[in-house]
Formats: C-alpha cells, structure tokens, sequence
C-alpha cells in the first residue's frame, strides 16, 4: 500500500502501483474530467504515472496555473506531429509553451515555409486530433533513445544533454518525442489552437549555429477563449507602441543607430514627466541621487566580474592606451560611490538611485521598439544596510512599488527566486537567511508571492514583479536583489556599533527596470491616450477665428505656460470641425475652443479627450482642473 497526503492535510492508503488518473477518479468523476496532470511530491508527472511510494499530490486541473503550459506543450508536439507528415525530411528542434502559446523549431532543408502553409498544417493537426491517438510515455535508455533518433540530429543532440542514464520518451500515434512532459493524455485533448506566424531561430540561440524555422502558435481549453485571445491579438496590434510612436511623435529609429532611439520633441515632455514622477517619488522615500560616469577602466569590470563574464555584451574603446567600457548597467560606479566615504550604522539604510543611461549590445534580430533597445536609461537604487534592515526595507520598497503601479493601473504579483542548485557564491546559510528575510518582507508588506525555486541569480535571491497589462499581458519590470557579491569584491565596509568593520547587506533594486521599455509598455497599455499627468501634451488651443481671437490665444498660452502646463495651438487654416478631431486623434487630454463667448468673458471651452460634452469655464478655474490632474497624477 502507498499512503497519499492531500492539500487539505488528509490522506488515504491505495494500492502500490495505481495511476494517478485512477485515484482522481475515485475521489470524484468530475475531478478526473478536469484531471491535466499531478503533482507529486512537488514534481509534475502525467496522468498514467504508477504510483510505488508516499507521496503528498496535488491535482493539476484546467484552470490550474500549470494547465496553460501542459496544453500548449501538448500542442507544440500535435504540430511537430504534423509538419513530420507533410515534411517528411524535417528535422525536430524543440518545442516549448511560452507565456501565451507555444513555438517549435524545425530544419525543413530548402523548403521555404510561406503563411498560406499555415493553413495546411493546422488542418492536419486538426485531423491528427480528431483521431484521439492516447499519449503515451516510458523510459529508455540514451542508448536506446539514440537507435530511436539515429536520423534526427537535433534530437541527438538533446539526448546527449539529458542528465542520468535514462530519457523521457512519448508516443502519440506513432510520432515519438524526447521530452520530461507532462502532456495531455489524448490529441484530442488539443483542438482550441491557432498557428499564429513564421520566425527565424538560430538552433539553442547560438548565432554560430543553424537557422531554423520557428513557427508560434497558441492553444486554449475552449473556444471562446481563443476567441477571446485572437481579438487581444488583434487589439494589440493597433496598440503597438511603434505604431504610436510614430503617430505621436514620440520617438524614432534610424538605420544609422540600429536599437538607440532617438527621442522627439513630444516624447521628451513624456520621458520627463515620467522622470519628474521618480524622481518626487523616491525623494519622499529617502532616497539620494547620484550619477556615474558612463565609460569606465577595464579594471573596474574586472573587479565587478562583468569584464570576464559579460564581455561580450560590452562596448569597449581605447582612452589613453588604457581599454574602457561603456557601462552596461550602473552597478560598479554605485560601488565606486560608496567606497568614497567612510560609513557607520548610523548611516543606514543607505539609498542611492541613479537614472543611467547604459549600453548592451544585443543581436539585430532581437530588436523590437523600445521593448529591445542598445541603450536605455536603467532606474536604479543601490540600498545598503545591516542583515536585521532586510526585513523592513524590503517591505518600504515593495510598498514603494505597489504606490507607483497603482497610479499606472497595473495589478502585479511578486515571485521569489532561490538559489541555484550548482552556480552560486556565499554560503548556503547566508541565502536561507536571505530568502527567508525576502519572504518575511513580502507578508510584513501584505502580499503573497509564488516561488521560483532554483531562479535566483548567482550573488542572490531576488523578488520579480510581473505587471498586468490592459490587455493581460505579463512584464517583467520591478526587481529586488540582494547582492553577496559585489560588496564582497569591492571590499564595501561600514562600521558597527562595536567599532568593528563589517559587510554591509546590498539590494539592487529597479522599479520601471528601463525608463525605455517602461514608456513601451505604458504607450500600449494606454493605447496613447496617456492620462492628463504624464501626456506629452496636456492643452491643444483651437482658436474660431485667428483675425478675433489670436491674441486672447496667445495670453491664454502664457497663462498655461507659466503654470509649467504643456501645451501648444492650431493655428493652421482648416476647418474648425477637422483641427478638433484631429485633436482628438492625437489624443490630447484637453481641447480648448476659443470664440467670441470665451475672449468676452475671460473663459475657455474644453472638450475632454473621449467625450463630446463641451464645459465652459473660468481661465483660473480650468489651470486648477490642469494643476489638480498634475498634482494627484490621474
């Protein structure tokens, strides 16, 4: 007999050997229906998994977390399944899900994949799950596994990086997949899917090696939801912030800085008013500011450990015989300010934030707007403290971050990444009190967090926060690491309350991540139509007629200006109808009309971005509604 604990803290004995799905269905059919998967002992394994031992399990169902990623795998190997029946010469990459679908890369030889294939291959999948081929998985040796994949060299490859002896194989109507699963146990399980585009992939995102065809896709448990995802799709595109960018003025990109932008006259009032934002914001947080240059000797990289480690994403030139770097994040020059005082204490906790314009070389293909860029202005914080600071510190800033998210209208939960299991400095000690300190700090903060064992960066554990866009989108933005590195190469030191010199605790902390990518992510959640606060420009001025109303304009502008309120006017020689529309396509939060009434009595006529109620009101009266929106960032 085996003994199973449930989530509930109950548990039953069964019969050494029963499957999973057996022991679902025992406790209820409709739990078997839902049944994707289980966990046992915190491991995910299949549905026909024989169970010998104790365990604790937990049943993956449909509307589980790791249901998504289950069935977009599922279908990943569906398509593989059907691309090596009408391409018969097709070698298998890899097929994983990703954060809304799925991909798989494949070696079709000369044969060149076209849009119109698409079609073709998801009628075959189509066909391939109506068939309801059962999916099965067993375990051979890499040996055997070789035999098995003796003409697929890819899948040898994968083979030979397997850890241990044996390989996860799975057989869906005769189509065989390396894989450690867990899958659908039916094709038919997979049949809410759509391919969605045709990409280039170099084989393991190795530049050396082999382009390959990628093709994404994205697979749901019902239709309707996959409706509902392809019209997000579609609504996204309208959004792209490249689209907007260019309709708004904001920004550009020239072939003769491929991936460093080019701010424009109205995306600098954005990126400035953002900038003002955080820069209020971490003032009454008790931050200091700081600024480092932005090339810096070899031999500081080589202390930070980047030089040797990073290198190859590094900008580098010769200053005096003397080889430099352009600096690819802020780090090392914040060490370099610290070192630059004694510290005691007293001192502590220590905020040093610093907006840094970096430079990292990233590979041509990978750029994409400003969600991708080669230089972007990082928000950094260094914050320095003693070992029992961690807690309420942690807790201040995540506090911070839920403050400033909340004025942009983004949900986010919280992960926590943990040591990695084999690259790692520092003592194992040192992390447990780490991650527990970081844990403490998210429930002192009041927010739960799902942890990601083994994801923590080598120097530390870290909390990501992931935002929720409008249209349910997931960025990573925020972050919070502790660093048992660089205090340690740097030699940082403060002094105690015994007069002793001790390490001080780091945390790299991030809230926008880059003011770049920020401004992306914003741009399309706000489809442009940012709020009064932060829009570029706040006021558009539509005089009735220029021969009357021109100089009371004018005064009108000064008024506007002199309250630091951005705007600007239309004065061209068009129709009174077309410049308010247009107005309103480009999105500006208010558009005064000015005529007789208004000039007369020392007013204005506004008409709000998305309405069509005009409002007349008192020229102090509509620079306090401005100076209200500003004040309260709404």
């Amino acid at each position: 007999m085996v003994k199973l604990q449930f989530p509930d803290g109950s548990s039953r004995e069964y019969e050494e050997g029963i499957e999973v799905i057996k022991v679902a269905e025992m406790i209820s059919p409709s739990l078997k229906k839902k049944c994707v998967a289980a966990k046992l002992n915190d491991v995910l394994v299949d549905l026909d998994t024989k169970i010998n031992a104790d365990a604790s399990i937990v049943f993956v169902t449909v509307d589980s977390p790791e249901a998504f990623e289950i069935l977009n795998h599922s279908t990943a190997h569906l398509l593989a399944h059907a691309v090596s029946i009408l391409y018969p010469n097709a070698k298998m990459g890899v097929g994983p899900a990703i954060e809304e679908g799925f991909y798989y890369d494949f070696d079709l030889g000369e044969e060149k994949l076209e849009p119109a294939d698409l079609v073709k291959i998801e009628k075959k999948m189509m066909e391939l799950s109506s068939k309801e081929f059962p999916v099965k998985h067993y375990d051979l040796t890499k040996e055997e596994a070789k035999k098995l994949m003796a003409n697929d060299p890819y899948k040898l490859e994968l083979i030979d990086a397997v850890e241990g002896d044996m390989v996860h194989v799975y057989d869906q109507g005769g189509y065989l997949e390396i894989c450690r699963g867990p899958h659908m146990t039916t094709t038919k399980k997979c049949r809410f899917f759509k391919l969605l585009n045709i990409a280039g992939a170099y084989w393991r995102g190795d530049s050396n090696n082999k382009m390959l065809t990628r093709i994404y896709g994205t697979s749901w448990f019902s239709e309707d939801k996959l409706k509902e995802h392809l019209q997000n799709l579609e609504d996204r595109k309208l959004r792209d912030h490249r689209k907007i960018g260019r309709e708004l003025e904001l920004f550009m990109i020239s072939d003769y800085g491929p991936g460093f932008p080019f701010w424009l006259p109205k995306g600098m009032l954005l990126k400035n008013a953002l900038v003002s934002f955080w820069t209020d914001v971490h003032t009454k947080a008790g931050y200091q500011f700081i600024q480092t240059p932005i090339m810096l000797n070899r031999e500081l990289w080589e202390t930070s450990g980047h030089w040797f480690n990073y290198k190859e994403n590094m900008y580098t030139s010769t200053v005096d015989d003397n080889e430099f770097a352009i600096k690819p994040m802020n780090c090392p020059g914040g060490m370099l300010v610290y070192k630059n005082s004694i510290h005691s204490y007293r001192d502590f906790p220590l905020r040093l934030a610093e907006l840094g314009l970096v430079h990292r070389h990233e590979a041509s293909g990978a750029l994409n707007g400003l969600f991708r860029v080669r230089t972007f202005t990082q928000d950094d914080a260094h914050v320095f403290m003693t070992t029992d600071q961690i807690c309420d510190e942690i807790a201040n800033i995540i506090s911070l971050y839920k403050k400033v998210y909340e004025v942009f209208d983004l949900k986010f939960h919280i992960e926590l990444s943990t040591r990695p299991e084999e690259k790692y400095i520092g003592e194992i000690e040192t992390w447990d009190i780490a991650e527990k300190a970081l844990a403490e700090a998210c429930e002192k903060a009041g927010f739960a967090y799902k942890l990601n064992p083994g994801d923590g960066a080598f120097y530390g554990p870290k909390l990501d926060f992931k935002l929720k866009d409008s249209m349910n989108r997931i960025w990573q933005c925020g972050t919070i690491q502790l660093d048992m590195n660089l205090p340690e190469r740097f030699d940082l030191t403060y002094v105690a309350e015994d007069g002793s010199k001790k390490r001080p605790v780091m945390v790299h902390r991030a809230l926008f991540g880059s003011l770049e990518r920020f401004i992306g992510i914003i741009t399309e959640h706000y489809a442009g139509a940012f709020p009064t606060w932060l829009a570029p420009i706040q006021v558009r001025i539509i005089p009735v007629n220029m021969n009357y109303h021109y100089e009371y304009c004018e005064s009108l502008k000064k008024v506007l200006l002199d309250n630091s309120i951005r705007v600007e006017e239309d004065y061209r020689e068009e129709k009174l109808g077309y410049k308010i529309r247009e107005s309103q396509t480009a999105k500006i939060p208010y558009t005064l009309v000015i005529g007789d009434n208004e000039v007369a009595n020392n007013q204005v006529t506004y008409r709000k971005h998305g309405t069509q109620a005009q409002v007349t009101v008192s020229v102090e009266e509509f620079v306090n509604l401005i100076l209200e929106h500003n004040k309260n960032n709404n």
